[in-house]
């Protein structure tokens, strides 16, 4: 009966334990790398486009993007257990299809600071899951460019919001998915030419859906207590 319940003690103790464990994300840091995929409407610009005089009229004017790919590069640190601080390198680009026109490839890049929100939960996975939500802004390049036509660059500060989970599969390693909805504009190529002046500008951001592989390196041990001598 004794060695019965000391099993049930030591037992509860490393449950414990681990749950501690489990729980810790204060102080954590954390490299992911995405890809995924862009998707982004622009019905703003198509609409501004085929009311200029030219292109007025057309029957069955095109006006889809596929979409196009999106690259991510987080490096990030949990200042406690609940908030992490983070900066994203990135870069997405879509083409936009005219009808009577060059088609427009359009590239996004730059960086983002920003803050979220995080927790672990523990199911699903053996170290557990950590949601988030949270807010990005930064520097970005909208570049442009149309065949026979030109290139367009502008600098525009993005605001992004974010929200995922990383699934742990260990103490180290991690699946993240992860969704953005970005807000930044961009001029097309063919603002460089007179007769589109006034022509509306393009959505730089849009969705981004992204998978990505999280590496968590461990919190800075605390310093043992030692006894003076």
């Amino acid at each position: 009966m004794r060695r019965l319940t000391l099993l049930t003690v030591l037992l509860a103790a490393t449950s414990a334990s681990a749950q501690e464990e489990l729980a810790q994300l204060d102080g954590v840091g954390r490299i992911s790398v995405q890809a995924g995929w862009r998707l982004t409407s622009n019905d703003t610009f198509y609409d501004s486009f085929y009311a200029l005089p030219d292109y007025r009229g057309l029957e069955n004017p095109a006006r889809s993007s596929p979409g196009g790919p999106f690259l991510a590069g987080s490096f990030a640190y949990a200042a406690s257990e609940f908030i992490e601080l983070g900066i994203d390198l990135f870069a997405t680009g879509e083409q936009l299809r005219l009808t009577g026109a060059p088609t427009i490839t359009n590239v996004t890049y730059g960086a983002l600071v920003g803050v979220r929100l995080q927790t672990l939960l523990d199911f699903l996975t053996p170290e557990g899951v950590v949601p988030f939500i949270g807010i990005q802004s930064g520097p970005t390049l909208a570049y442009s460019f149309a065949e026979d036509v030109g290139r367009k660059e502008v600098l525009t500060q993005a605001w992004v919001g974010t929200v995922g989970a990383t699934f742990r599969f260990s103490p180290r390693w991690g699946l993240t998915a992860e969704y953005r909805l970005a807000f930044a504009r961009g001029q097309s190529a063919f603002n460089t030419r007179e007769a589109f002046k006034n022509l509306a500008s393009y959505n730089a951001g849009g969705n981004w859906f992204a998978l990505g592989v999280t590496y968590m390196f461990a919190p800075e041990p605390d310093r043992p207590f030692t006894s003076p001598p």
